[in-house]
């Protein structure tokens, strides 16, 4: 359904086009990037940061592409550490509704446990993003605190990594 490719200098042009594409959309359930980050300049030096921050190893940054290979989304492990990441991601308005976030999520978490070492991962979503807080669940994320994010009300999750999620064993027993 989908792919995951790690992040390289040559899906810039895709990659701004998505979030300039997406911005109000995204800017209704997370903090907006702020206007500089869309500019051409701007964000061509956010992504040689992000993927500087790649190659030392402390985050790993994917984009998601759907079955003809258009850029759909982009799913990130952040500050990693001790065996440990924050997953974050983003889907497009156009491919909401149809399993795209859940298929993402999954793929990474056997990223983050069989190519990148880690043992869990975090996320924070917020209280008004109830589709995410959907996604995180059914991808066996479990809800450990309350927290804010960026000024809004959010809540936190953790999911150790090395066994399928509930979505998981129940899709492969279901095969």
């Amino acid at each position: 359904m989908v792919t995951l490719e790690r992040l390289h200098a040559e899906h810039a042009d895709a990659l701004l086009a998505f979030e300039r594409e997406n911005r109000a959309y995204f800017a209704r359930t997370v903090p907006d990037r702020g206007d500089a980050f869309f500019t051409p300049t701007g964000f061509a030096a956010r992504l040689a940061s992000l993927r500087a921050e790649q190659e030392a190893g402390v985050c790993h940054f994917h984009v998601v592409l759907d079955e003809e290979g258009r850029l759909i989304g982009r799913i990130n492990l952040i500050d990693v550490t001790n065996g440990s990441a924050e997953l974050g991601y983003r889907v497009a308005e156009s491919a909401t509704g149809r399993g795209v976030a859940t298929a993402a999520v999954a793929q990474m978490c056997r990223l983050a446990w069989t190519s990148y070492g880690l043992t869990s991962l975090t996320a924070v979503t917020t209280l008004d993003n109830p589709a995410s807080m959907k996604v995180l669940t059914r991808s066996g994320f479990i809800r450990v605190r309350d927290t804010v994010v960026g000024g809004r009300p959010g809540v936190g999750y953790l999911r150790f990594l090395g066994a399928p999620s509930p979505h998981e064993a129940h899709t492969s027993a279901a095969s």
